[in-house]
């Protein structure tokens, strides 16, 4: 009976980290093609602008890094390697 409780707890910690990955990836993806394409228009207008703009770009990215974070903190917990 133990066991089954745990391999259940074990699925659904699996399940909330593929949702924060999946969440956090998703929405990353749609603001760095935003971010992009605004990139794009400003620096077809001012050249100068290229390293701001292309360090903003980057910044979206952080969103899948904190997403990977909490699920690898999840999985981590789950198997114990964690203690709260």
């Amino acid at each position: 009976m133990i066991a089954e409780t745990q391999f259940a707890a074990l699925g659904l910690i699996a399940i909330g980290a593929a949702i924060a990955v999946g969440v956090a990836s998703a929405g990353s993806g749609i603001g760095q093609g935003t971010t992009t394409r605004e990139a794009i228009e400003r620096t077809a207008k001012n050249q100068n602008a290229f390293g701001k703009m292309l360090a903003m770009s980057v910044l979206v990215q952080t969103q899948a890094l904190y997403g990977f974070a909490i699920a690898f903190i999840l999985i981590a917990f789950g198997f114990g390697l964690i203690i709260i």
